[in-house]
């Protein structure tokens, strides 16, 4: 599981021309499910999204997590971030997560974020158009993968 994190300080996806979801300050997360995640991948995830101190404090350092600072999320579903680009020109997509794998744990993570922050969604599947002012600019890429991995000493 991949989701990249963006600081915003508002954000909006919209479906067919409607808005189908809006926030002001906190995080645009675009989350991409890979065959074979479990939930396991989804909380590690979830966890790592509400921790990252990422806003600034009263000295403009990067120090407060979005709880802190009272922010809301707009998650989006994106297969794209499973493409895989290592051959040719045309990215690959096998190691995305068909609907009905994706869809419970795109659903999930809503349930798991919207327990402690405000979430807005877009609609998973549709064509989505996704506008954001990111702050900082701040971008941060997130894999559930990495819970296994060491750290650099």
């Amino acid at each position: 599981m991949k989701a990249v994190v963006q600081r915003v300080s508002a954000a909006t996806v919209h479906v067919a021309e409607e808005c189908v979801g809006a926030i002001r300050t906190g995080y645009v997360v675009f989350l991409g499910v890979a065959h074979g995640d479990t939930e396991e991948d989804l909380e590690y995830l979830a966890r790592k999204i509400l921790g990252l101190r990422i806003f600034p404090d009263e000295t403009g350092r990067m120090n407060r997590s979005i709880t802190e600072i009272e922010g809301e999320i707009l998650l989006v579903s994106q297969f794209t971030l499973q493409a895989d680009t290592r051959k040719g020109r045309r990215p690959g997509f096998d190691r995305a997560a068909p609907p009905d794998e994706a869809v419970p744990l795109y659903e999930a993570m809503i349930s798991r974020l919207a327990g402690e922050v405000p979430v807005r969604t877009g609609q998973f599947g549709a064509r989505m158009s996704v506008a954001l002012t990111n702050e900082g600019p701040v971008t941060i890429i997130l894999e559930s993968t990495d819970r296994t991995r060491r750290s650099p000493s």
